[in-house]
C-alpha cells in the first residue's frame, strides 16, 4: 500500500525505521505529487532504496523542529520551495505579500525570508558538520554571485552564504540519486565533479572557464556582465563547460550542466507510485 513519507517520528517508527537516510526539508507544504520537487525527488530516492523523510515548512526561529527524526544517516536536502522565498515574500514594489500558495490554506509566514540559507543554518546548529545539500529554484538561480533585488547588491554564491556543502542545480532526479549513491558508499561527492552540481573548491576545475570573481562582480557591472554571459552561454548539456568563480580563497566550481533524462527514465519517474495528495 502506497503511504505518504515520513512527516514526524510516529510516522517513522511506524515503518519501522530507527532513523533516515535522509531529511528533505522544504518551505513548502508536503504534497506527494510529481509536480512538487519534494514529492518527486523523495519518491527518485525512495524508488533507489533510499528511506527519506519530509520535513515540510518547519519552525525555524530556533532548531528543535530539525532534531524532529533524529540524526539521518547520510545527510539533509534542503529547498526553499516551488518559488524564491523573497518572490514568495514581496511584490516587485517590495511590499510582503499576505497569501502563501504553497502554504495550508494560502497562509503566509510559514517559511522564513531567504529560507535555504535560514534552513541550513538551523541544520548546522543542530547537527553541526552533518552534510547538506541545496537545490530547487533559489538554490539553481544563485548559485553564482549574484544581483539580489531585495538588498540592492550583489550577494555570493548562496552555497557560501548558506554554509551547505553541495548544490544541485537544473532537473535533479538523476543527480540526487548519484550524490546518495557516493555518500552510501563513504565517497565525498564534492570531490566527484557531478554534471549539475556546483562545489566549493581551493582551485578551479581543470579546464574549466574561470569567470570574475565574487568580489569583482560586486564593484564592476562590465564584470558582472561578462560573468553572466558566460553562465548563460555554458548551459547547454551538450557543450557546456565547467565554470569557477572565486570567492575569497575558493573556487565555486560550477560542473557542466546534467544531460536530460532520456523518455525512458521519464516515464518511469512519472509512473513511481504517488498518491498525487497533499
Amino acid at each position: 500500500m502506497t503511504r505518504f513519507l515520513p512527516v514526524d517520528a510516529q510516522d517513522m517508527r511506524a515503518r519501522g525505521w530507527d532513523a533516515p537516510d535522509f531529511v528533505f526539508v522544504s518551505g513548502d507544504a508536503y504534497v506527494d505529487h510529481p509536480s512538487f520537487a519534494a514529492g518527486l525527488l523523495s519518491r527518485v530516492l525512495e524508488a533507489a532504496g533510499y528511506r527519506v523523510a519530509i520535513l515540510a515548512q518547519p519552525a525555524w526561529r530556533d532548531c528543535e523542529d530539525f532534531k524532529r527524526f533524529g540524526k539521518p544517516k547520510l545527510g539533509f536536502l534542503v529547498s526553499a520551495g516551488a518559488v524564491d522565498s523573497m518572490v514568495n515574500h514581496f511584490t516587485a514594489a517590495k511590499k510582503r505579500r499576505h497569501d502563501d500558495y504553497y502554504s495550508p490554506g494560502c497562509e503566509g509566514g510559514r517559511r522564513p525570508d531567504r529560507a535555504t540559507v535560514v534552513y541550513c543554518n538551523r541544520i548546522r546548529e543542530a547537527w553541526g558538520d552533518i552534510f547538506i545539500a541545496i537545490g530547487g529554484i533559489e538554490a539553481s538561480l544563485r548559485r553564482f554571485a549574484h544581483y539580489d533585488y531585495w538588498d540592492d547588491r550583489v550577494r555570493n554564491s548562496i552555497l557560501v552564504d548558506s554554509g551547505a556543502d553541495f548544490l544541485m542545480y537544473g532537473m535533479g532526479e538523476r543527480t540526487i540519486v548519484q550524490m546518495a549513491d557516493a555518500l552510501r558508499q563513504g565517497l565525498d561527492p564534492r570531490e566527484m565533479a557531478m554534471p549539475g552540481t556546483c562545489t566549493m573548491n581551493k582551485e578551479p576545475g581543470e579546464g574549466y572557464i574561470v569567470i570574475p570573481s565574487a568580489e569583482e562582480v560586486a564593484k564592476d557591472k562590465k564584470a558582472y556582465a561578462d560573468s553572466f554571459r558566460v553562465q548563460y552561454d555554458e548551459q547547454d548539456p551538450i557543450r557546456g563547460k565547467g565554470i569557477a568563480q572565486k570567492h575569497g580563497k575558493r573556487y565555486l566550481n560550477q560542473h557542466k550542466p546534467a544531460m536530460p533524462l532520456s523518455r525512458e527514465e521519464l516515464d518511469s519517474v512519472y509512473a513511481l507510485p504517488f498518491l498525487r495528495q497533499w
